[in-house]
């Protein structure tokens, strides 16, 4: 019996069947049977299914007596169908890779659900991957699995039948089958959702769902038996009693979908207009639930098809469409106006003189003082004194800048002139793409990072990494630097392959890890009692990297269970990544410390006792610490194919690898964590990363762009570095008599 039971109905799709079914057989997890459905296609759909079946003995063509439609061909793959899970797959989509043990595993971890609802993305004809608009409904955080009434949202989702994992156990007892007709997911869906007693959500993209290029003469008056799949829809509902409370959910949801069909106007034949919207009428009296408002945003489409109002609506849909082209003039052409001002200033500053005694410094488009940038700006204050700073940043960041440095927000006239005449411009991104940079400007590319993940040219191969960005837009931006900074020779050679240009790599260490040489004890006891870290705790700083393959990002660790099974003298400081927008940790104890907001990763590291994290390039800036890291890789392969990575950490790590949480724990709780295999990884991984940062990195770059310099500070080796040592290693020196009690609460076996 096969895990997986994958149906492929195929009618008129002969251009797209071999990518389909080729996406199934090609997934890393084969425990599968794919069922192969010609619906009596007129083209060369069942000869492809054949041959399909010939060469892999996984695959099974079906092949209809007559043309029954969508629905009932799915019914056929289901009667042959013999997996744990069923998953549905139009003929003309694909499974993205390594989807379906995604699937596996969500399934297994969620306790074998009735049903798996998993995420999409859509591929319009032009050939672009659109990930589906984010609901949050498909979030992983939360008890799993779950009912539909602890997440009723869900029935705003899509209705497709290839967006889930089902159960067949459950299919059959329930006695579920797809009806006939041009919008037979509706029910589907529908049934199985009020049904299911337990369902779960993987916030993954398993499938691309293409999107056929549609003639307007393609109408079809296949769309009115919307009316007969929402009549089976009400039908199961008051059969049931206690699913009665789902009925004015449903009734919106109807709505929405009738006006869909209704208000785009190539998808019902020319002409039955009308008569689609007095039968929207009918079912609108028929199915309605009295006693429930309806939402003010959705009042007019329920007029509308309420009381049948096509005149009114060939009248007023004009006029409304006119009216939101006309909305507020005057702010646009306020802000016209002053965008024009704008620009009228900035070329006038652009014919000024440069301000040789000025640099610009931003990160992050807009956050905060830190980073390279930051550190470059420290240095230039304490090594070119007479140059005056200035550094870009959103107002709710301004706080983070030094007083020294004069503050700018991003659009402003000051910004402007700043730009079209400081003579240096450093930053670790790219600045707004409108500036020119002029003759005699110099630019500081800092960038923000050792590469472990793909990056520049090489996400061409990497779509759905890459979303939107421009590569010929990223690469104009390249020709605009004159320096780009680099911390090893790993570093260098990829930044000159993937950013090719004729800047100067500065191979001298980041700026943002000087700070790591020169603290002192001092520095970070008062750290730790700014973030709360109780005296006498190991603090292990817990920061996951950004999943190109989530739309949502997660913890992929219940930190308060790990804490409970390591004991009371751990703590962590939990740190989400910056492309994060919202809470990612939500702890029970206060041995959690969310320090997303703070705004120095640097003093965050210094802080700590210990890294944990996935496939961050922190990894690499944490190493110059000479502290424990450990990597938690517990779904390397999926960011491996969603990302691509410029090595395997399993070969070189530095320090142990967690393949899971329960490994996790086993590796502090035994004290591998910090144990003689872990330095001796640590040592390997700092020889080829970290040669340059002594501590001097900075100094180095502004004597060498700023002051001209060409004998600069030498390279302090590896081997006379004494970073500062964590607040654990250094209780760890003490004699036992003077050591806290509450630290000596859980011993941790030592293995040095």
């Amino acid at each position: 019996m096969p895990r997986f039971s994958v149906i492929v109905p195929a009618y008129k799709v002969q251009a797209y069947l071999s990518a389909c079914l080729e996406s199934v057989l090609s997934q890393s997890y084969e425990d599968l049977e794919l069922i192969a459905v010609d619906d009596r296609s007129p083209d060369a759909c069942g000869e492809i299914a054949d041959e399909f079946a010939a060469r892999d003995p996984r695959v099974r063509a079906v092949h209809l007596a007559r043309n029954t439609g969508l629905g009932p061909a799915r019914n056929a793959g289901i009667s042959q169908a013999t997996g744990d899970y069923l998953v549905f797959l139009d003929g003309d989509d694909t499974l993205t890779p390594h989807a379906l043990r995604a699937i596996a595993d969500r399934l297994k971890e969620t306790g074998e659900p009735d049903v798996l609802l998993y995420d999409h993305a859509l591929v319009p004809w032009s050939g672009e991957t659109v990930r589906n608009a984010p609901t949050g409904q498909l979030t992983e955080q939360g008890p799993a699995p779950f009912l539909l009434e602890d997440r009723p949202g869900l029935l705003r989702a899509p209705t497709a039948a290839w967006n889930m994992a089902y159960c067949r156990e459950f299919i059959e007892s329930g006695g579920f089958a797809f009806p006939p007709g041009h919008h037979a997911d509706t029910p589907w869906t529908y049934r199985v959702l009020m049904t299911g007693e337990s369902i779960a959500t993987l916030d993954r993209a398993c499938v691309h769902h293409r999107q056929r290029r549609r003639s307007r003469a393609l109408g079809t008056a296949g769309h009115f038996d919307v009316f007969d799949q929402y009549d089976r829809v009400f039908a199961h509902v008051d059969s049931r009693p206690e699913l009665a409370r789902w009925r004015p959910l449903l009734f919106r949801r109807m709505v929405d979908d009738l006006w869909a069909v209704f208000a785009e106007r190539d998808r019902l034949p020319r002409g039955s207009r009308a008569e689609f919207l007095r039968q929207a009428r009918d079912h609108y009296r028929a199915h309605r639930t009295p006693g429930h408002p309806v939402p003010v945003r959705s009042w007019p489409r329920h007029k509308v098809i309420h009381l049948g109002l096509y005149r009114t609506y060939r009248v007023v849909e004009p006029a409304r469409r006119l009216r939101q082209r006309a909305t507020g003039p005057v702010v646009r052409l306020a802000k016209a106006l002053h965008a024009a001002a704008l620009r009228l200033h900035y070329r006038v500053q652009l014919r000024l003189p440069l301000r040789e005694d000025r640099a610009v410094f931003a990160a992050y488009g807009g956050r905060g003082h830190g980073c390279n940038p930051g550190a470059l700006e420290e240095a230039f204050r304490t090594f070119a004194p007479h140059i005056r700073t200035a550094w870009i940043a959103d107002p709710e960041h301004h706080h983070t800048i030094p007083t020294a440095t004069l503050r700018l927000r991003p659009g402003t006239a000051a910004y402007w002139t700043a730009l079209a005449r400081s003579k240096y411009l450093v930053n670790n991104t790219d600045f707004d793409r409108r500036p020119v940079k002029r003759p005699g400007q110099v630019f500081v590319q800092t960038q923000h990072g050792t590469p472990f993940k793909h990056m520049g040219l090489d996400l061409q191969e990497r779509p759905a990494a890459a979303g939107d960005l421009d590569f010929d837009e990223m690469l104009s931006g390249v020709d605009q630097w004159d320096h780009l900074l680099s911390p090893n020779r790993h570093t260098t050679l990829t930044w000159e392959r993937v950013y090719p240009g004729g800047y100067t790599m500065l191979p001298y260490g980041y700026p943002r890890n000087d700070v790591f040489q020169w603290a002192t004890s001092e520095d970070v006891r008062r750290l730790r009692e700014s973030l709360g870290v109780p005296e006498g705790s190991v603090a292990i700083l817990y920061a996951p990297t950004h999943r190109d393959y989530r739309r949502t990002q997660r913890a992929t660790l219940d930190l308060d269970r790990l804490l409970r099974r390591l004991g009371p003298r751990f703590v962590v400081l939990a740190r989400a990544h910056h492309r994060h927008g919202g809470p990612l940790f939500s702890p029970a104890t206060g041995r959690v410390i969310d320090v997303s907001d703070h705004p120095s990763v640097e003093s965050l590291c210094l802080a700590s006792d210990a890294l944990v994290t996935d496939y961050s390039s922190l990894m690499f800036d944490y190493a110059n610490l000479d502290r424990p890291i450990v990597i938690h890789a517990d779904d390397q392969e999926a960011y491996e194919a969603a990302r691509g990575t410029y090595f395997d950490l399993r070969s070189f790590a530095p320090g142990a690898v967690a393949h899971s949480e329960d490994e996790l724990t086993d590796i502090f709780a035994t004290g591998h964590w910090r144990g003689s295999r872990s330095t001796q990884l640590r040592s390997a991984f700092r020889e080829r990363f970290c040669p340059y940062d002594d501590g001097r990195a900075a100094e180095r770059v502004v004597r060498h762009v700023v002051l001209g310099e060409t004998e600069l500070p030498p390279v302090i080796p590896l081997a006379e570095r004494h970073p500062v040592p964590s607040a654990a290693a250094a209780l760890d020196r003490l004699p036992l008599a003077t050591v806290h009690r509450s630290a000596m609460d859980t011993p941790v076996t030592e293995s040095h």
